[in-house]
């Protein structure tokens, strides 16, 4: 993975630990306004992390596979991408 390894694992980390705090926020049976308060902290964490193997991945990953000829593979897989965002 060319993403700064230190933080994609740092943003994972902070994505486990809140999760950690939902599961015992609903055990607990806080208020639901906060668990979603909560939950979507976790989105946009999750948002971040993938913005970032996304850039990683556009500037190295793909140059180094057009580069190697492999150029519609690659049109495919980021077409698929786009597709599993939601994009299309």
């Amino acid at each position: 993975m060319q993403a700064d390894k230190q933080d994609v694992l740092k943003r994972l980390n902070y994505i486990e630990g809140h999760l950690g705090g939902v599961r015992k926020m609903i055990e607990e049976d806080k208020y639901c306004v906060d668990i979603l308060r909560q939950t979507y902290a976790i989105r946009k964490a999750i948002e971040k992390l993938e913005s970032l193997l996304v850039d990683s991945h556009l500037h190295t990953c793909v140059p180094e596979g057009i580069a190697e000829g492999r150029g519609d593979e690659i049109i495919q897989e980021l077409v698929q991408l786009y597709n599993l965002a939601g994009n299309r």
